[in-house]
């Protein structure tokens, strides 16, 4: 199975944003058990380290990417994403663009906060909560 990570799920890990991390680190944990494919964007990681730069130290945030790397794989986005991005109904142009990039990559799954914003998500799209309910049952 391969789970796509949209940003704000991996800034909830990387920040240890409450009361959100714990969940994300479930997911984390439990992908690695049961050899989940986990998978961000090449845009993600770079939004990442933009964004969580403004909250906390960059070699803190450096290293935390390092460990990141580690257990995700990052996924190309190309002109392709883009222009579908850029011409679908999305209301978000990022959330577009990862919805393409998980679309082309097979992702089963899109595991965000940000439900309204993946409405019109060709792939199941679920909270990290919704996710660990449905693989407990």
């Amino acid at each position: 199975m391969k789970l796509f990570l949209d940003a704000n799920v991996v800034l909830d890990l990387i920040l240890k944003r409450q009361p959100f991390f714990e969940t994300i680190a479930e997911i984390i944990t439990i992908a690695e058990n049961k050899n989940y494919k986990l998978c961000i964007s090449s845009v993600t990681f770079v939004t990442i380290n933009y964004v969580a730069c403004k909250f906390t130290d960059k070699k803190n945030v450096l290293e935390s990417l390092k460990k990141l790397r580690i257990v995700v794989a990052v996924l190309s986005v190309s002109e392709t994403e883009i222009d579908k991005a850029l011409y679908s109904k999305f209301n978000d142009f990022e959330d577009a663009v990862q919805h393409y990039c998980a679309l082309k990559h097979n992702c089963n799954y899109i595991i965000t906060r940000d439900l309204k914003d993946f409405k019109n998500s060709e792939i199941p799209v679920m909270t990290p909560t919704e996710f660990l309910v449905s693989i407990k049952y």
